[in-house]
């Protein structure tokens, strides 16, 4: 039996305030006692990651489901995905609006397993034949969110990306990651970021690991960061050392964002290049610890 964990990351980007990295922190920890809570129990690290998902997305301090930003044209545009590392099956949604938690419609996707990623009305109308009942996007809406959304089009705001994310490792071994989001405030409609892509916002596999990414999407994208990730931790390195490697290498293509990763032996990596991330981690024993900065490789 090995040792199970799980992390849970809120984002990464510019810090708006201490009051707010504390309080994105402690929702971080909140969601990473839910998913462990069903890791100690003997769930799946499946189960945990989604679990912990959820969560982030009710919470109205982040940026996915309740409180995701808007896009040029002032609308709510939401990408998430899962994915589990035994048979590396993932599920994803793009450019979904109208429900309330996109990780669980991901989750139906990864399920059904016809298809990997939907988008747009084509995964609206799959949400609403798996019996998710219309959620108004106005219920999704912070006044927060159309503040900056406001403020970004006069200017006094740059744009900002966020993600909510979270990987986990359970009793079996087995690991999963999940990923969130309401994209980079601003965007253009229809635009879809790394979040939902495997291998880019999220990979997962036993052998290797799991990983969550957050950050600018275009350049994670072309990094293929979460593979880049799992990649350097099949070949032996410990998870921080391969968060921190990927992090060098999204630098070194002019990107900002951050990553979280837990290895086959339930070893914790959390990295960003930014001034701001909020993340919790919560080991097998218990032991508990949160933040809203981190090591900058």
């Amino acid at each position: 039996m090995r040792r199970f964990t799980i992390v849970v990351h809120g984002g990464a980007g510019a810090l708006a305030s201490e009051e707010r990295g504390r309080a994105a922190a402690a929702g971080c920890l909140e969601a990473a006692r839910i998913g462990h809570r069903i890791l100690a129990e003997g769930g799946s690290a499946l189960e945990a990651v989604q679990a912990a998902c959820v969560a982030l997305e009710d919470n109205p301090l982040f940026n996915a489901g309740t409180g995701s930003c808007l896009n040029e044209e002032g609308r709510i545009e939401m990408d998430a995905a899962i994915m589990e590392g035994t048979s590396r099956r993932a599920g994803g949604v793009a450019v979904i609006t109208g429900v309330r938690n996109p990780i669980l419609v991901a989750r139906r996707v990864l399920d059904r397993g016809r298809h990997v990623l939907l988008a747009g009305e084509g995964a609206e109308r799959f949400a609403r034949a798996e019996g998710f009942a219309p959620y108004p996007p106005s219920l999704l809406l912070t006044e927060a969110a159309l503040d900056r959304w406001r403020r970004e089009r006069e200017g006094t705001l740059p744009p900002r990306p966020g993600t909510v994310g979270a990987v986990a490792i359970d009793r079996e071994g087995r690991v999963a990651a999940a990923t969130s989001t309401g994209g980079t405030s601003g965007k253009a409609p229809g635009r879809v970021g790394d979040s939902p892509i495997p291998g880019a916002g999220l990979y997962a596999d036993d052998a290797a690991g799991a990983v969550s990414a957050t950050g600018h999407g275009e350049t994670i994208l072309r990094a293929v960061l979460s593979r880049y990730v799992c990649d350097r931790m099949a070949a032996g390195l410990p998870a921080q050392q391969a968060v921190e490697e990927g992090i060098r290498e999204l630098g070194r293509l002019g990107g900002e964002g951050g990553a979280i990763a837990v290895d086959p032996a339930g070893r914790a990596g959390i990295a960003s290049n930014t001034p701001f991330m909020s993340w919790a981690v919560i080991e097998a024993d218990g032991r508990e610890s949160s933040g809203h900065r981190c090591r900058i490789p």
